[in-house]
């Protein structure tokens, strides 16, 4: 069974065992975790653990830690304080341990396109010095696995961009490692292409003994993980499932057209005492059993109104809610009023 909640930002359910990495089924143990470049503190002090065989994910928008902390991990970068263990092994001082325990799959190709697909695989291989013998019968499983043995003697250059990141996933498992870090796998892929990409991963954990980290800000391929670690300007906010994080919200987000938007936004606010907004083009609110509310709203609202849409809570509204913005916004740089309401609606004033 996945633990969850297994870190301090996520409260009391954390052990020490697990946090201090001696837990029998902890592979990843981070630890007041922090890293600055001159003035920016990209990670600022960090506590999380990822359980063997776990789908572990680090949501959150570019510039918000996931990376930085995924660099450490893999040993490409050195952390400023705090531990990171990698199956037992630093992260900063077992250097070449570490890399044997892991593959890494980047957020940009490294792939050598001016080779073949095996003689990719083949100098990876002999990097991580996978014995002679076993080369050939691993490089067809992983290849297979991911749907490329067909294409071993074909250029990379003449791949697709989804064809190459597969090849790259092929790439991370060659040497068999323990955990298989995925650095926003998908990004950049068109819609059918990621989805295909995450059959393949689905495939692949149903096959090895592996623990899956990825970073990502695509709220769908989060839905993937066992557990997500929401992580805003270097902090985790929450760790849990994406289930128990989208219960915790508690409300469901409510949207409506009306004859007079604005006149309906004061009116939710004089008659009801709720805060709304325009969003994606809509009046915006969230309340408690939407679905319930939406015969009153009817009822009561003198502005004609055009069409609603009621929805459960989803990432976008956990990350809202623990962030005060959505991932979007925080991309975008915008921290406007509305998802400030919305989130002080949704937590009781918790930032």
């Amino acid at each position: 069974m996945t633990p969850s909640g297994t870190a301090a930002q996520a409260g009391p359910r954390a052990s020490a065992a697990l946090l201090d990495g001696s837990g029998p089924e902890t592979v990843i143990a981070v630890s007041g975790l922090v890293k600055r470049y001159g003035d920016v503190e990209a990670v600022r002090g960090i506590n999380f653990t990822v359980a063997r065989g776990e789908t572990f994910g680090f949501l959150g928008p570019n510039g918000a830690g996931k990376s930085t902390t995924i660099k450490i991990l893999c040993t490409l970068a050195t952390a400023t304080a705090g531990t990171a263990l990698v199956n037992g092994l630093d992260a900063t001082t077992e250097r070449d341990a570490v890399r044997r325990q892991i593959g890494l799959v980047f957020q940009d190709t490294t792939l050598d396109t001016y080779l073949t697909a095996e003689q990719n695989l083949r100098f990876h291989a002999e990097m991580y010095g996978v014995p002679r013998a076993a080369v050939a019968p691993r490089m067809r499983q992983v290849m297979e696995m991911v749907g490329l043995w067909d294409r071993k003697d074909s250029l990379v250059s003449t791949y697709s961009g989804g064809m190459q990141r597969r090849l790259e996933i092929a790439r991370g498992l060659l040497h068999a490692p323990h955990v298989l870090f995925l650095d926003e796998p998908t990004v950049g892929l068109d819609p059918q292409t990621r989805s295909s990409i995450w059959a393949y991963i689905n495939d692949l954990k149903r096959r090895e003994d592996i623990t899956i980290f990825l970073t990502t800000h695509y709220m769908d391929e989060a839905e993937h993980c066992d557990r997500i670690a929401i992580i805003d300007h270097g902090k985790i906010v929450a760790i849990d499932t994406p289930e128990a994080l989208k219960a915790s919200v508690g409300k469901d987000r409510v949207q409506i057209q009306t004859a007079d938007d604005r006149g309906a936004i004061a009116e939710l606010k004089s008659v009801f005492g709720l805060e709304a907004a325009m969003h994606e083009g809509a009046v915006t609110f969230a309340v408690t059993s939407g679905e319930q509310f939406v015969p009153r709203l009817f009822a009561e609202l003198s502005v004609p109104i055009r069409s609603v849409s009621v929805s459960r809570p989803s990432l976008d509204d956990v990350f809202m809610s623990y962030t005060g913005t959505t991932i979007r916004d925080a991309e975008g740089g915008a921290g406007n009023e509305f998802m400030r309401n919305m989130h002080r609606m949704r937590t009781g004033g918790r930032r």
